[in-house]
């Protein structure tokens, strides 16, 4: 998600026949689909599975080097390509006829160009996205929902085309997140279920031989958000308010590593926060103030921040993942320097099929 704060092969084959995919009158529907091919990768490939072969829809899982370390290989078959060359083609060709496949991207860390999408997929490539293209187009949704107090979860599919996030909306359905999601994990969790749950009801719609109408998205509207990578863009700029800070922190918590910082003379070396609460029960503060420990009462440690809230902090992680909160003592400020908040801004966070880019 989530930053937002990526072998083989083809799952059992059915004799059910389902639809082809078509285009016609603005419309979107299917026809004789025989197979469904994932690009990239899902914490519920097994879910999809099941649903696929109880729809007696064979299934091909396609993934970049990088994506295939986050899939357990002994549950799950799936066959590793880093770019869509000569030989992704030569093998699509082999295991599957085009006009009878369905193309899935979920997360694929691929550049998909104009000719490739019509000539090769011959536009049978369809994305699912988390929120309200074309709004938030891009990576790092849970994270950037938590920083905005997004609190709006959207299940959508739409046609993939040369840009990012740009191409026809074909079916989404809107919920609310629940109250008591408040870090990454919990976004996580529950984003997964809705999206099994769009999922299936996608197929079944397209099973029923229902024509989902294309909704282009209007072009003067949207926002873009890059991907986010904890260690490198969640380090904490203590000048934020207590709002910002708190989101801000939580954005980077559970899965990820944490947001980080130091503490006085950077002794510990880098330290990442969780398990942070915005705390409004003790004495007003200063802007200079943000930053320092004002009391220790054993399992949390009591910080101020520039406004009027402070912060409960019971996870101070270093470097190993120990715990040092009782390390800690009262006095101590919690410091970023310049120099780093400034070069973790100016690189723009980017991975291909092999990860993380470097810059």
């Amino acid at each position: 998600m989530i930053e937002s704060h990526g072998h083989l092969i083809t799952v059992r084959s059915f004799k059910i026949r389902i639809f082809i995919l078509v285009i016609k009158d603005n419309k979107f529907f299917i026809k004789n689909l025989k197979t469904i091919i994932f690009l990239g990768q899902s914490d519920n490939f097994k879910d999809l599975l099941k649903i696929n072969q109880k729809l007696g829809i064979k299934t091909i899982i396609i993934t970049s080097e990088h994506q295939a370390k986050l899939i357990n290989k002994k549950e799950i078959n799936y066959l590793i390509f880093n770019k869509l060359d000569e030989d992704f083609k030569k093998f699509i060709n082999k295991k599957t006829n085009i006009d009878e496949t369905l193309f899935i991207s979920l997360g694929a860390r691929y550049i998909f160009k104009k000719n490739t999408i019509n000539k090769f997929f011959k536009d049978h490539l369809v994305n699912f996205h988390g929120t309200r293209l074309p709004l938030d187009a891009g990576g790092g949704n849970c994270s950037w929902k938590i920083m905005r107090e997004d609190r709006i979860d959207n299940q959508l599919c739409h046609l993939i085309d040369e840009g990012i996030d740009t191409g026809p909306i074909l079916f989404n359905k809107a919920s609310l997140v629940p109250k008591n999601c408040s870090i990454p994990i919990d976004f996580e969790i529950y984003i997964l279920k809705k999206f099994l749950e769009f999922y299936k009801e996608f197929l079944k719609k397209l099973i029923n031989n229902y024509k989902f109408e294309l909704k282009p998205q209007i072009n003067y509207l949207g926002r873009y958000n890059p991907r986010l990578n904890a260690e490198k863009d969640g380090l904490i700029d203590w000048s934020l308010d207590s709002y910002d800070l708190i989101n801000f922190i939580n954005a980077f918590d559970d899965p990820f590593k944490g947001a980080s910082t130091y503490l006085n003379n950077g002794n510990f070396g880098k330290l990442f926060l969780k398990k942070t609460h915005l705390h409004g029960g003790d004495s007003s503060n200063h802007p200079y103030m943000s930053g320092i420990v004002s009391r220790h009462d054993k399992d949390w440690i009591v910080v101020s921040t520039s406004s009027k809230h402070m912060l409960l902090i019971e996870q101070v992680l270093d470097v190993k993942g120990r715990n040092i909160l009782e390390k800690i003592k009262v006095g101590d400020r919690f410091f970023t320097p310049h120099n780093e908040l400034e070069l973790s801004k100016k690189n723009k966070t980017v991975y291909n099929s092999k990860g993380l880019k470097k810059n």
